[in-house]
């Protein structure tokens, strides 16, 4: 070896201890990408562990920590996880809208609007009221789906289309949207869908060719009608089923969890919860109702199941699987083992074995009281019976938030720990007066198949924590109390260090292994986003995107209009700063003239309690993921409040079209509003 290529190998490895070691057990990252430089996935590798190896920025330095740059966002809606790739961070927002931004000043290299809301389908599909939640990079190329269905290829470089696909293009589909990212696995990417707590969904996720957009193959997720379909799911599966499950869709939507596991070239799927919930309606005899709540390991050659595990046979809850699905190597019993780590709604933390699906440990890591454990011989819950609600109401930990939710956990290769901001809540579960005649209601009303619950059952409110959680001992090592409910995803560093945003707006750094607070940053808006790592010309950033929704009240209550959504930027000794911001509080309106009618109201709070709930707040108090209706000069206008709800005259703005409701329930929401606005206006 000549001189000046010993000092080059010299100088990498110098690079490599002072940057970080690459992580254990993952594939090529593919063409052009460098493990550590690049986070080039939603998890940051194809591992998803949202971990980074780069340790420039430590424990012992954290506190030189300063803002390098911010860049604002102009849109309704950016909870996302950004990309970086050779110097350059790719997110989208909104109406999945690509940025390509210099990562090392922020600023606007080129955009990519795919005008969502002048699609055909746009205005139903846009009901769920969120944006994106993360997009894909692989070989030149950034890909993103779109809420009415389009799956999309974009040019890295300059931002032009390269393929389009329709990918919500079945019948099962047809209230179904998309708000998760695509997932790369090989030569092709990988996308799913939403909509399974509206309509009649019948889950499927689809495989194309990356350089094509040709269509490689399909799965479902539940079974078809067994008279008519022939599908392998359909063939495997029916028999876990009972009744007319087709009708229903069946549910099962894969709208989040995906991950690529390139030693047994699989991609693992995490599936979605029954439609309805309400297992007594969709399954009247019972049933495991497979695919449902599982994670399914699908072979990327043929995209045929190669096995499952079903975390919650006989679903009758709200519990999915579309939370984090993390791959790793883990020592259990002196043997090492490839494992998969999930720790979904439902409270139980599982370690999975990757070559066979067998279960290997299963515990409670937050308020669980459905089941009493996992089985670890059969792998099945022992259920708690009063958990069904048959004949009486139960109130059911966790709640449907779940225990986890879709913000990202992390595993540190360094501390062989993972982080998971936990939620804890409970929720009344009881059927419906009309459970035999239940009838599904389409059109962004929220078919749980649930009854109203019981005057006189006080559920305590919720809270949440970050658990530090050791997957071999299934223990949990420490815990920090968080403000609220809904708190960011989480990012690990080889620096010993854990980066996560909260709901009041700090952007703090801990200490990975004991949880101590090092070093914190007031972002002036909640976070929900996970932040990531990665390296430019050497140098480690951290990024993380500041926008916040909740369909509740929080402390402080972010006002959607006045929220400054920001992708911040983060290096050691960055000097920039974020100017000055003064929350206004703004008034309750009202109209004295407006005469409020108690029956209109009744109807309208139906209408609200079902739909408008999930963005504008409950009782009418946004969260912060759309404008508080009581302060809007909009419900005071019939014909203008016609023209945003029925007509659709701002979804640009990310408001829905909802055609579907009549001139009585229109009328009965004004009402409900005006009545809301007079209960909440402060007392004079």
């Amino acid at each position: 070896m000549g001189k000046n290529r010993k000092v080059a190998a010299l100088a990498a490895g110098i690079v490599a201890l002072a940057l970080g070691s690459a992580q254990p057990g993952i594939g090529a990252p593919g063409a052009g990408l460098v493990e550590g430089r690049d986070w080039y996935s939603f998890g940051g590798t194809d591992n998803g562990g949202h971990y980074s190896a780069l340790a420039q920025i430590n424990d012992s330095n954290v506190s030189q920590l300063g803002l390098a740059w911010a860049y604002d966002i102009d849109t309704f809606d950016a909870y996302t996880a950004p990309l970086a790739v050779n110097g350059v961070i790719y997110f989208a927002v909104g109406h999945s809208v690509i940025h390509a931004l210099d990562a090392r000043t922020g600023k606007l290299l080129w955009q990519y609007d795919p005008k969502v809301a002048e699609a055909p389908e746009a205005g139903w599909r846009m009901r769920a009221g969120w944006g994106i939640r993360g997009i894909a990079y692989r070989d030149g190329m950034v890909f993103t789906a779109t809420r009415e269905g389009r799956l999309i290829a974009v040019d890295a470089k300059t931002g032009k289309l390269r393929w389009s696909v329709k990918t919500l293009d079945e019948p099962g589909s047809h209230g179904a949207y998309i708000t998760g990212p695509p997932f790369v696995a090989g030569d092709k990417v990988v996308i799913g869908f939403g909509g399974a707590d509206y309509s009649k969904v019948r889950g499927y996720v689809t495989a194309y060719d990356i350089k094509t957009g040709k269509r490689a193959w399909r799965w479902y997720v539940v079974p078809g009608n067994p008279a008519v379909d022939k599908d392998e799911t359909t063939l495997e599966a029916a028999k876990t089923w009972t009744g007319e499950w087709w009708k229903f869709g069946g549910g099962g939507a894969v709208y989040q969890a995906m991950t690529y596991d390139a030693k047994y070239d699989r991609i693992y799927l995490g599936t979605g919860n029954g439609f309805p919930w309400n297992q007594k309606i969709r399954s009247p005899g019972g049933g495991d109702n497979l695919y449902l709540s599982s994670v399914v390991a699908i072979d990327m050659k043929t995209g045929k199941r190669a096995w499952h595990y079903q975390t919650n046979p006989e679903n009758t809850w709200d519990f999915n699987n579309a939370m984090d699905i993390e791959l790793t190597e883990l020592t259990i019993d002196g043997q090492k083992r490839d494992v998969l780590l999930h720790a979904p709604k439902n409270g139980f933390y599982y370690v999975i074995d990757r070559a066979t699906g067998k279960l290997l440990s299963a515990e409670k890591f937050a308020q669980v009281n459905w089941a009493e454990r996992i089985d670890k011989e059969t792998g099945r819950p022992v259920h708690n019976p009063e958990a069904f609600y048959k004949g009486k109401p139960f109130v059911l930990y966790p709640f449907p938030n779940g225990a986890h939710g879709v913000q990202a956990m992390a595993h540190s290769e360094q501390t062989g720990l993972t982080y998971i901001p936990v939620m804890e809540g409970g929720r009344v579960h009881t059927d419906p007066a009309n459970i035999d005649t239940w009838q599904v209601r389409d059109g962004m009303f929220i078919n749980s198949g649930l009854g109203v619950p019981p005057a006189g059952i006080v559920v305590p409110p919720s809270k949440s924590f970050l658990l530090a959680y050791d997957p071999v001992t299934q223990k949990k090592v420490w815990e920090i109390p968080q403000p609220g409910t809904f708190n960011g995803g989480v990012l690990a560093t080889g620096g010993n260090l854990l980066f996560q945003g909260v709901n009041t707006g700090d952007f703090a750094a801990y200490n990975a292994k004991d949880g101590t607070k090092l070093w914190s940053f007031d972002a002036q808006n909640g976070i929900l986003s996970a932040p990531i790592s990665y390296t430019v010309n050497g140098k480690q950033y951290v990024t993380v995107i500041a926008s916040f929704r909740a369909s509740f009240a929080n402390q402080p209550n972010w006002d959607y209009r006045q929220q400054k959504r920001r992708v911040l930027t983060f290096m050691l000794g960055g000097k920039a700063r974020l100017p000055k911001f003064t929350r206004v509080e703004e008034p309750v309106l009202d109209d004295p003239a407006f005469a409020v009618d108690a029956q209109k109201v009744a109807l309208g709070a139906g209408i609200y309690g079902t739909t408008c709930v999930v963005c504008h707040g409950g009782g009418v108090i946004s969260g912060g993921a759309a404008p508080d209706l009581r302060k809007s000069q909009i419900p005071l206008d019939a014909d203008a409040f016609n023209a945003v709800v029925r007509g659709g005259a701002l979804m640009e703005r990310g408001m829905g079209k909802f055609d579907n409701l009549s001139d009585a329930e229109i009328d009965g929401l004004r009402h409900y509003i005006r009545q809301r606005a007079r209960e909440t206006m402060p007392k004079k």
